[in-house]
């Protein structure tokens, strides 16, 4: 694998694979386990993630590489296989999710600051030794008629670029990951007011990148998608894709090798859906693709169930998920389920 930022950015975004986001908190992944009463446990924790992690065909052929947790990056398999031998073994990348959270912005009443950069430096050298080539940092800025503030999306914002830059003097790409949340409170909000916000939060990144001197070519962005707010009416896929490519061409410059979007509280359909019509009607300077938890996670998670007999069903809905989302990034998830139909 080649060590060069850029190569290792064009990688992650190769044509119809996309990024396995693994990296749910310990207390994320408990709520995750609590749908299906399994506790969650250090044992259970590694069963699940070496599960998603031995699907050959999918890890093969549609995800590019994996998000993880620090408690993941350092695990091994049961049989003692380092789990990060596992992702490289099957031509993917491994990864690491970095922040340490959002915590609430003093003075900015609902609004938050994500916390990690004290110590980072150190953090990354130990992580690149464990063997991540990536990392993640996510922003969250919550949407009403009267926020962000300005201040929340400098600061969010100031964050991410100094992540990145320590992430490039590591030998590390970064994911810099601006989530303009839907799903929020009070996620009323139209898809004007997202479009609107989305703009402005990803203006002030790249501004800051660059004042930070970010090499754009060596990283990835991890945008939200235009879309209303959960509560708030439901805009039609192809609006959606429209309004989110507009925001894109305004904002992001083309030495970006790709963008790799969140889900961000889509259901698995929606997810998909929406990542195919950008990818269908449009032609662009990066690449688009995933980069999902849940809405690549979920039927896996359904079909396991924390029980070993179930390890095979886990992996052939993760496999098909992974598929859909694949040829979404390709441009072709609805005409492939027509021709299936």
């Amino acid at each position: 694998m080649s060590e060069r930022l850029e190569d290792i950015a064009v990688a992650m975004v190769a044509n119809g694979r996309g990024l396995l986001a693994a990296d749910e908190s310990t207390a994320t992944i408990k709520k995750r386990f609590d749908s299906i009463g399994l506790e969650s446990t250090e044992d259970a924790r590694r069963d699940y993630r070496e599960m998603l992690l031995r699907s050959d065909e999918a890890m093969r052929n549609y995800i590019s590489g994996v998000i993880l947790y620090e408690e993941t990056l350092f695990q091994k398999a049961a049989d003692g296989t380092p789990l990060v031998d596992i992702i490289k073994n099957a031509g993917s990348i491994p990864g690491i999710k970095v922040d340490t959270g959002a915590k609430p912005l003093p003075h900015f009443p609902s609004e938050t600051i994500t916390e990690g950069l004290d110590g980072l430096a150190a953090r990354l050298a130990k992580y690149y030794e464990a063997g991540a080539r990536f990392a993640k940092w996510r922003g969250v800025i919550a949407v009403s008629g009267a926020l962000p503030s300005f201040g929340t999306i400098k600061a969010n914002a100031h964050a991410l670029a100094r992540y990145a830059t320590l992430c490039q003097e590591a030998g590390i790409v970064p994911i810099v990951e601006p989530e303009v949340l839907m799903d929020g409170t009070p996620g009323d909000h139209s898809i004007d007011r997202a479009e609107e916000v989305t703009e402005w939060v990803l203006r002030t990144v790249f501004e800051e990148l660059g004042d930070l001197r970010v090499k754009l070519e060596g990283m990835i962005l991890k945008p939200s998608m235009v879309i209303d707010g959960k509560k708030a009416r439901k805009a039609p896929v192809e609006e959606i894709a429209e309004r989110t490519i507009k925001v894109l061409k305004r904002t992001v410059p083309a030495a970006v090798p790709g963008i790799a979007f969140l889900s961000g509280g889509q259901s698995t359909e929606e997810a998909t859906a929406h990542l195919s019509a950008m990818n269908t009607t449009h032609d662009l300077p990066w690449k688009l693709t995933f980069s999902y938890g849940r809405a690549l996670q979920q039927e896996a998670l359904n079909a396991w169930n924390g029980k070993p007999e179930n390890v095979a069903a886990g992996q052939r809905a993760f496999t098909h998920r992974a598929k859909m989302c694949s040829l979404a990034a390709k441009g072709s998830w609805k005409k492939d389920l027509e021709q299936a139909a």
